[in-house]
Protein backbone atom coordinates (compact mmCIF):
# COMPACT_ATOMS: atom_id res chain seq x y z
CA UNK A 1 0.00 0.00 0.00
CA UNK A 2 1.18 3.22 -1.06
CA UNK A 3 1.90 5.68 2.10
CA UNK A 4 0.30 9.08 1.50
CA UNK A 5 2.16 11.35 4.21
CA UNK A 6 0.72 14.31 5.46
CA UNK A 7 2.26 17.76 4.07
CA UNK A 8 4.65 19.25 6.04
CA UNK A 9 5.69 22.96 6.01
CA UNK A 10 8.85 23.13 6.69
CA UNK A 11 10.22 27.11 8.17
CA UNK A 12 13.75 26.82 8.82
CA UNK A 13 13.13 29.68 11.62
CA UNK A 14 12.68 30.39 15.42
CA UNK A 15 9.58 29.57 17.37
CA UNK A 16 9.36 33.45 17.55
CA UNK A 17 7.80 33.36 14.35
CA UNK A 18 5.18 31.50 15.38
CA UNK A 19 1.46 33.13 16.71
CA UNK A 20 0.28 32.23 20.41
CA UNK A 21 -1.61 30.19 21.45
CA UNK A 22 0.52 27.57 19.79
CA UNK A 23 1.45 24.12 20.15
CA UNK A 24 5.10 22.63 19.93
CA UNK A 25 6.52 19.40 19.63
CA UNK A 26 10.04 18.72 20.16
CA UNK A 27 10.97 15.80 17.36
CA UNK A 28 14.11 14.78 19.47
CA UNK A 29 11.83 14.11 23.05
CA UNK A 30 9.36 12.41 20.46
CA UNK A 31 12.01 10.15 19.10
CA UNK A 32 13.63 9.44 22.17
CA UNK A 33 10.03 8.61 23.68
CA UNK A 34 9.40 6.30 20.75
CA UNK A 35 12.65 4.15 20.88
CA UNK A 36 12.89 3.64 23.95
CA UNK A 37 9.20 2.05 24.41
CA UNK A 38 10.17 -0.02 21.56
CA UNK A 39 13.28 -1.37 22.93
CA UNK A 40 11.09 -2.18 26.28
CA UNK A 41 8.59 -3.65 24.59
CA UNK A 42 10.91 -6.05 22.57
CA UNK A 43 12.96 -6.35 25.89
CA UNK A 44 10.01 -8.01 27.65
CA UNK A 45 8.38 -9.90 24.52
CA UNK A 46 5.43 -8.28 23.94
CA UNK A 47 4.33 -6.59 20.90
CA UNK A 48 3.62 -2.76 20.58
CA UNK A 49 0.36 -1.49 19.21
CA UNK A 50 1.03 1.90 20.30
CA UNK A 51 -2.95 3.96 20.97
CA UNK A 52 -2.61 7.46 18.02
CA UNK A 53 -5.01 9.23 20.34
CA UNK A 54 -2.33 11.48 22.00
CA UNK A 55 -0.76 12.93 18.19
CA UNK A 56 -3.38 12.12 15.81
CA UNK A 57 -0.51 12.40 13.17
CA UNK A 58 0.04 9.87 10.39
CA UNK A 59 3.58 10.99 10.33
CA UNK A 60 4.00 9.71 13.59
CA UNK A 61 2.03 6.78 13.33
CA UNK A 62 4.29 5.52 10.63
CA UNK A 63 7.38 6.35 12.90
CA UNK A 64 6.11 4.02 15.34
CA UNK A 65 5.31 0.93 13.08
CA UNK A 66 8.86 1.79 11.29
CA UNK A 67 10.72 1.07 14.58
CA UNK A 68 8.82 -2.18 15.30
CA UNK A 69 5.23 -1.68 16.00
CA UNK A 70 3.06 -4.53 14.72
CA UNK A 71 0.26 -1.59 14.11
CA UNK A 72 -1.66 1.09 15.84
CA UNK A 73 -4.87 1.40 17.93
CA UNK A 74 -7.40 4.13 16.95
CA UNK A 75 -10.57 5.06 18.99
CA UNK A 76 -12.44 6.00 16.49
CA UNK A 77 -13.49 5.29 12.67
CA UNK A 78 -12.87 8.62 11.67
CA UNK A 79 -8.87 8.31 13.26
CA UNK A 80 -8.58 4.87 11.54
CA UNK A 81 -9.89 6.31 8.29
CA UNK A 82 -7.17 8.77 8.30
CA UNK A 83 -4.75 6.60 9.23
CA UNK A 84 -5.31 3.60 6.75
CA UNK A 85 -5.50 6.82 4.25
CA UNK A 86 -1.69 7.40 5.27
CA UNK A 87 -0.45 3.59 4.75
CA UNK A 88 -1.25 2.36 7.70
CA UNK A 89 -2.07 -1.40 6.71
CA UNK A 90 -2.88 -2.89 10.28
CA UNK A 91 -5.45 -0.84 12.72
CA UNK A 92 -6.95 -2.01 15.88
CA UNK A 93 -10.19 -0.08 17.41
CA UNK A 94 -11.02 -1.24 20.65
CA UNK A 95 -14.36 0.44 20.99
CA UNK A 96 -17.77 -1.05 20.88
CA UNK A 97 -18.96 0.21 16.86
CA UNK A 98 -23.37 0.20 16.72
CA UNK A 99 -25.39 1.68 14.32
CA UNK A 100 -26.28 0.85 10.51
CA UNK A 101 -23.86 3.88 9.12
CA UNK A 102 -20.67 3.06 11.30
CA UNK A 103 -20.99 -0.83 10.49
CA UNK A 104 -21.22 0.57 6.52
CA UNK A 105 -17.68 2.66 7.23
CA UNK A 106 -16.41 -0.61 9.45
CA UNK A 107 -16.79 -3.10 6.03
CA UNK A 108 -15.40 -0.71 4.04
CA UNK A 109 -11.82 -0.06 5.78
CA UNK A 110 -12.12 -4.28 6.95
CA UNK A 111 -12.05 -4.13 3.05
CA UNK A 112 -8.63 -2.20 2.78
CA UNK A 113 -6.52 -3.17 5.61
CA UNK A 114 -6.33 -5.57 8.81
CA UNK A 115 -8.51 -4.81 10.74
CA UNK A 116 -9.70 -6.13 14.15
CA UNK A 117 -12.11 -4.64 16.54
CA UNK A 118 -13.76 -5.51 20.35
CA UNK A 119 -17.71 -6.35 21.96
CA UNK A 120 -18.56 -6.68 25.33
CA UNK A 121 -22.10 -7.29 24.58
CA UNK A 122 -24.26 -9.78 22.25
CA UNK A 123 -25.81 -6.46 20.97
CA UNK A 124 -22.52 -5.00 19.35
CA UNK A 125 -21.60 -8.56 18.35
CA UNK A 126 -24.81 -8.83 16.92
CA UNK A 127 -23.99 -5.98 14.59
CA UNK A 128 -20.90 -7.48 13.29
CA UNK A 129 -22.42 -10.44 12.58
CA UNK A 130 -24.78 -8.84 10.19
CA UNK A 131 -22.11 -7.52 8.16
CA UNK A 132 -19.54 -9.52 7.89
CA UNK A 133 -18.93 -13.06 5.90
CA UNK A 134 -16.65 -16.24 5.82
CA UNK A 135 -14.79 -14.88 2.93
CA UNK A 136 -13.08 -12.36 4.79
CA UNK A 137 -14.69 -12.49 8.21
CA UNK A 138 -14.01 -10.07 10.68
CA UNK A 139 -11.42 -9.96 13.55
CA UNK A 140 -13.07 -9.47 17.00
CA UNK A 141 -11.76 -9.54 20.73
CA UNK A 142 -13.98 -9.24 23.74
CA UNK A 143 -13.43 -6.55 26.05
CA UNK A 144 -13.11 -7.26 29.75
CA UNK A 145 -13.26 -4.73 32.71
CA UNK A 146 -10.35 -5.84 35.12
CA UNK A 147 -11.06 -3.33 37.13
CA UNK A 148 -11.23 0.10 35.43
CA UNK A 149 -15.11 0.51 35.75
CA UNK A 150 -16.02 1.92 32.40
CA UNK A 151 -16.90 -1.02 29.34
CA UNK A 152 -16.09 -4.81 29.12
CA UNK A 153 -17.31 -7.87 30.21
CA UNK A 154 -17.53 -8.63 33.94
CA UNK A 155 -16.34 -12.09 34.76
CA UNK A 156 -14.11 -14.85 33.15
CA UNK A 157 -17.31 -16.21 32.92
CA UNK A 158 -19.16 -13.48 31.00
CA UNK A 159 -15.57 -13.85 28.89
CA UNK A 160 -15.91 -17.36 27.84
CA UNK A 161 -19.99 -17.32 27.04
CA UNK A 162 -18.97 -13.89 24.50
CA UNK A 163 -15.92 -15.94 23.01
CA UNK A 164 -18.18 -18.71 22.22
CA UNK A 165 -20.50 -16.36 20.56
CA UNK A 166 -18.25 -14.57 18.15
CA UNK A 167 -16.43 -18.49 17.33
CA UNK A 168 -19.79 -19.62 16.17
CA UNK A 169 -20.77 -16.42 13.94
CA UNK A 170 -19.87 -17.41 9.90
CA UNK A 171 -18.67 -13.90 9.27
CA UNK A 172 -16.47 -13.12 12.42
CA UNK A 173 -13.38 -14.74 14.30
CA UNK A 174 -12.19 -15.01 17.87
CA UNK A 175 -9.47 -12.67 18.22
CA UNK A 176 -8.51 -12.60 21.94
CA UNK A 177 -8.88 -10.33 25.04
CA UNK A 178 -8.81 -7.00 25.32
CA UNK A 179 -8.32 -4.06 28.58
CA UNK A 180 -7.45 -1.09 29.80
CA UNK A 181 -6.57 -1.99 33.03
CA UNK A 182 -6.87 0.59 36.58
CA UNK A 183 -3.93 2.74 36.95
CA UNK A 184 -1.59 0.98 39.64
CA UNK A 185 -3.24 -2.59 40.26
CA UNK A 186 -1.15 -4.52 37.60
CA UNK A 187 -2.12 -7.58 39.62
CA UNK A 188 -5.65 -7.35 39.41
CA UNK A 189 -6.30 -7.04 35.98
CA UNK A 190 -3.23 -10.29 36.01
CA UNK A 191 -5.14 -12.46 38.12
CA UNK A 192 -8.56 -11.48 35.67
CA UNK A 193 -6.73 -11.95 32.51
CA UNK A 194 -5.11 -15.16 33.67
CA UNK A 195 -8.73 -16.78 34.95
CA UNK A 196 -10.07 -15.90 31.58
CA UNK A 197 -7.39 -17.46 29.35
CA UNK A 198 -7.30 -20.65 31.82
CA UNK A 199 -11.05 -20.65 30.91
CA UNK A 200 -11.06 -20.10 27.25
CA UNK A 201 -8.11 -22.67 26.78
CA UNK A 202 -10.66 -25.42 28.44
CA UNK A 203 -12.73 -24.58 26.12
CA UNK A 204 -10.14 -25.11 23.21
CA UNK A 205 -10.69 -20.97 22.40
CA UNK A 206 -7.33 -20.20 23.59
CA UNK A 207 -6.69 -16.64 22.99
CA UNK A 208 -4.39 -15.54 19.71
CA UNK A 209 -3.71 -12.03 21.56
CA UNK A 210 -4.54 -10.81 24.64
CA UNK A 211 -3.88 -6.77 24.64
CA UNK A 212 -3.50 -4.05 27.55
CA UNK A 213 -3.02 -0.36 27.64
CA UNK A 214 -1.74 2.12 29.55
CA UNK A 215 1.44 4.79 29.27
CA UNK A 216 1.31 4.70 33.18
CA UNK A 217 2.04 1.11 34.13
CA UNK A 218 3.93 0.56 30.78
CA UNK A 219 7.56 0.22 31.68
CA UNK A 220 6.26 -1.77 34.90
CA UNK A 221 5.15 -4.40 32.37
CA UNK A 222 7.58 -7.18 32.89
CA UNK A 223 8.06 -10.79 31.05
CA UNK A 224 5.63 -13.39 31.24
CA UNK A 225 2.13 -11.95 31.94
CA UNK A 226 -0.77 -12.43 30.24
CA UNK A 227 -0.87 -9.63 28.19
CA UNK A 228 1.17 -10.43 24.22
CA UNK A 229 0.37 -6.79 23.46
CA UNK A 230 0.62 -3.40 24.96
CA UNK A 231 -1.05 0.08 24.03
CA UNK A 232 0.22 2.73 25.46
CA UNK A 233 -0.76 5.84 23.62
CA UNK A 234 0.73 9.25 25.77
CA UNK A 235 4.27 8.36 26.26
CA UNK A 236 5.07 9.42 22.65
CA UNK A 237 4.72 13.32 24.70
CA UNK A 238 4.13 12.61 27.70
CA UNK A 239 2.67 15.31 30.14
CA UNK A 240 1.93 16.66 33.57
CA UNK A 241 -0.01 14.19 34.66
CA UNK A 242 1.99 11.16 33.56
CA UNK A 243 4.93 12.76 35.16
CA UNK A 244 3.03 12.92 38.47
CA UNK A 245 1.79 9.01 37.76
CA UNK A 246 5.50 8.09 37.83
CA UNK A 247 5.91 7.69 34.10
CA UNK A 248 9.14 9.75 33.45
CA UNK A 249 9.97 13.39 34.16
CA UNK A 250 9.32 16.64 32.93
CA UNK A 251 12.43 16.63 30.58
CA UNK A 252 10.70 13.94 28.95
CA UNK A 253 7.75 15.87 27.93
CA UNK A 254 7.56 16.38 24.32
CA UNK A 255 4.54 18.47 23.27
CA UNK A 256 4.26 22.16 24.96
CA UNK A 257 1.89 24.64 24.56
CA UNK A 258 3.28 28.54 23.51
CA UNK A 259 1.69 31.64 25.20
CA UNK A 260 1.68 35.13 25.34
CA UNK A 261 1.50 37.43 28.65
CA UNK A 262 -1.01 39.57 27.65
CA UNK A 263 -1.66 41.04 31.39
CA UNK A 264 -0.10 41.51 34.45
CA UNK A 265 -3.14 43.49 36.37
CA UNK A 266 -1.12 42.94 40.04
CA UNK A 267 2.17 42.36 41.26
CA UNK A 268 1.45 38.62 41.80
CA UNK A 269 -1.14 37.68 39.38
CA UNK A 270 0.00 37.54 35.61
CA UNK A 271 -2.60 36.24 32.02
CA UNK A 272 -1.80 34.33 29.13
CA UNK A 273 -3.63 33.81 26.10
CA UNK A 274 -4.14 30.54 26.26
CA UNK A 275 -7.29 29.16 28.44
CA UNK A 276 -9.24 26.14 28.33
CA UNK A 277 -9.77 25.92 24.33
CA UNK A 278 -6.24 25.73 24.47
CA UNK A 279 -5.29 23.86 27.79
CA UNK A 280 -8.52 22.18 28.19
CA UNK A 281 -9.47 22.03 31.92
CA UNK A 282 -8.23 18.28 32.84
CA UNK A 283 -6.33 18.38 36.72
CA UNK A 284 -4.09 16.07 37.60
CA UNK A 285 -2.19 15.41 40.97
CA UNK A 286 0.14 18.59 41.19
CA UNK A 287 -1.44 21.63 41.35
CA UNK A 288 -2.54 24.17 38.97
CA UNK A 289 -3.29 23.68 34.91
CA UNK A 290 -0.22 23.34 33.59
CA UNK A 291 3.42 23.75 34.07
CA UNK A 292 5.44 26.73 32.81
CA UNK A 293 8.66 25.92 31.33
CA UNK A 294 10.53 29.28 32.25
CA UNK A 295 8.77 29.83 35.28
CA UNK A 296 8.30 26.25 37.50
CA UNK A 297 7.30 28.25 40.68
CA UNK A 298 4.35 29.51 38.84
CA UNK A 299 0.80 28.27 39.20
CA UNK A 300 -1.86 28.09 36.84
CA UNK A 301 -4.87 28.75 39.31
CA UNK A 302 -7.61 28.81 36.47
CA UNK A 303 -8.78 28.89 33.18
CA UNK A 304 -11.19 30.53 31.24
CA UNK A 305 -11.97 30.06 27.79
CA UNK A 306 -9.59 32.60 26.15
CA UNK A 307 -7.68 33.10 29.88
CA UNK A 308 -4.99 31.48 32.18
CA UNK A 309 -4.71 33.22 34.93
CA UNK A 310 -1.56 32.89 36.62
CA UNK A 311 -0.51 33.44 40.16
CA UNK A 312 3.40 34.46 40.24
CA UNK A 313 4.32 35.21 43.73
CA UNK A 314 6.38 32.58 44.35
CA UNK A 315 8.49 33.51 41.23
CA UNK A 316 11.89 35.24 41.91
CA UNK A 317 11.47 36.69 38.93
CA UNK A 318 8.70 37.63 37.10
CA UNK A 319 7.13 37.60 33.39
CA UNK A 320 6.71 41.32 31.35
CA UNK A 321 3.69 41.96 29.22
CA UNK A 322 4.59 40.60 25.56
CA UNK A 323 6.77 37.23 27.46
CA UNK A 324 6.19 34.02 25.87
CA UNK A 325 6.29 30.95 27.75
CA UNK A 326 5.94 27.51 27.23
CA UNK A 327 3.41 25.27 29.18
CA UNK A 328 3.64 21.69 29.60
CA UNK A 329 -0.42 20.53 29.89
CA UNK A 330 -1.71 18.56 32.34
CA UNK A 331 -2.85 15.94 29.79
CA UNK A 332 -1.69 16.28 26.33
CA UNK A 333 -3.82 14.20 24.23
CA UNK A 334 -6.97 16.44 24.55
CA UNK A 335 -4.56 19.18 23.47
CA UNK A 336 -3.78 17.92 20.57
CA UNK A 337 -7.76 17.72 19.71
CA UNK A 338 -7.69 21.47 20.43
CA UNK A 339 -5.45 22.53 17.43
CA UNK A 340 -5.97 22.11 13.78
CA UNK A 341 -1.46 22.17 13.33
CA UNK A 342 1.22 21.50 15.75
CA UNK A 343 4.49 23.17 15.14
CA UNK A 344 7.45 20.71 15.31
CA UNK A 345 11.37 21.97 16.77
CA UNK A 346 14.86 20.60 17.16
CA UNK A 347 16.87 22.16 19.46
CA UNK A 348 14.57 25.18 19.77
CA UNK A 349 14.49 25.92 15.75
CA UNK A 350 11.46 25.70 13.81
CA UNK A 351 11.73 22.98 11.24
CA UNK A 352 7.96 22.58 9.92
CA UNK A 353 4.33 23.02 10.76
CA UNK A 354 2.06 19.63 10.28
CA UNK A 355 -1.88 19.47 10.09
CA UNK A 356 -3.53 17.07 12.83
CA UNK A 357 -4.72 14.87 10.53
CA UNK A 358 -6.92 13.04 12.69
CA UNK A 359 -8.19 15.82 15.15
CA UNK A 360 -12.28 16.30 15.69
CA UNK A 361 -12.87 12.67 14.58
CA UNK A 362 -15.46 11.85 17.35
CA UNK A 363 -17.18 9.40 15.66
Amino acid sequence: MAIAMAATTFHGGTIDQIDTPAILIDLDRVEGNLARAQRHADAIGVALRPHIKTHKLPRFANRQVGLGAVGITCQKLGEAEVMAKAGIADIFLPYNILGSAKLDRLAALHARITLSVTTDSAETLGGYASRFDPQHPLVVLVECDTGSGRCGVQSPEQALALARLIAKAPGLRFGGLMTYPPRGRPHEAEQWLAAAISQLRNADLPPARVTSGNSPDFYRSRPHGSATELRPGTYIYSDRMQVAFGHGTLDDCALTVLATVISRPTDSRAVLDAGSKALAADTCPLPGHGHIVEYPDAVITLLNEEHAIVDVSACRRRPAIGDRVRIIPNHACVVSNLFDQVHLIERGKLVGTEVVAARGKLT
